[in-house]
């Protein structure tokens, strides 16, 4: 008996391997699928952004025969990307870093502290996640109006901060409730105020979840079309999606002009999603952790 119990142990132990192996090679294969299924249609664009008409319509899945760098020309000088970039960028930061230092406060407060009514404003926030935004056009544009700020920075600022702020104080309020009441205690102990609780301790230790937060308010910002159709009139107010809207209909058959407007439009959101991938990855390993 100690003999086949000896001679089937390795033979176990070797089908648990092959089989933990083929686990993780199927795990592998179906993200490098979605990874790939993913990937094509950028690579796709930027390939053809590089072609002239003819060659896009003679050969639209090879490699450029030349490689035509006036697209990019066309694209940043006709569109006017330029003017319409500096808006997006200044509409977007703006609204990120308000959202988030907002977004922040009022998730500290409503995760360090008990008062009366925590749960209702709590909820009030989380409903905003449940709002669509296109059922809030028409009020939107008419309160603008009323108050000034149609033509002008504020009337996309305001509603981004708005909008985005909902997921802010979901992100970090979960987050930050995980912190052990230990750490303020001790805080409080050497002298330290609730500001100075939250500027030199808390805040520091959402670095992670704030990195989520600010990359989903950029994308969120800078893709963002319709607000900015309905509140923007003037041509030199206006922000990317709109500029490329109208460059897409004036030039409707000159698709590599086109796709150049497009990677233009989209290398900011991949540098800044690289830029703070080491924090979200760290989020993430944290949350599993904690979890």
């Amino acid at each position: 008996m100690q003999i086949e119990t000896a001679q089937k142990t390795p033979v176990n132990e070797k089908t648990a391997r092959v089989k933990k192996i083929a686990r993780r090679s199927f795990i592998y294969v179906i993200l490098i699928s979605f990874a790939i299924v993913n990937a094509y249609p950028i690579v796709w664009m930027v390939m053809n952004s590089f072609k002239s008409g003819q060659d896009f319509a003679l050969n639209p899945f090879g490699l450029p025969t030349e490689w035509v760098w006036t697209n990019y020309i066309e694209a940043w000088v006709t569109a006017n990307i330029n003017t319409y970039f500096f808006n997006s960028v200044f509409v977007g930061v703006v609204a990120v870093f308000l959202t988030v230092l907002f977004g922040a406060l009022a998730s500290y407060f409503l995760a360090r502290f008990t008062f009366r009514g925590q749960k209702v404003l709590y909820s009030f926030f989380i409903l905003g996640l449940l709002v669509p935004i296109h059922a809030t056009l028409v009020p939107m544009f008419i309160l603008m109006q009323k108050i000034g700020f149609i033509d002008t920075h504020l009337a996309l600022i305001f509603p981004y901060i708005a909008f985005n702020l909902s997921i802010t104080i979901f992100l970090l309020t979960s987050f930050m409730k995980s912190f052990p009441k230990e750490i303020e205690e001790s805080a409080i102990m050497d002298g330290a105020g609730v500001f100075r609780i939250f500027w030199s301790i808390i805040l520091p230790m959402t670095r992670p979840v704030l990195a989520t937060a600010i990359i989903i308010n950029f994308i969120n910002n800078w893709n963002e079309f319709s607000f900015a159709l309905v509140l923007i009139n003037d041509d030199a107010l206006r922000t990317l999606p709109l500029g490329l809207a109208n460059f897409a209909g004036q030039h409707s058959t000159n698709y590599t002009a086109q796709m150049a407007a497009l990677t233009i439009v989209l290398i900011p959101t991949i540098l800044f999603y690289l830029f703070m991938e080491k924090q979200i990855v760290q989020g993430m390993t944290q949350g599993a952790v904690k979890g």
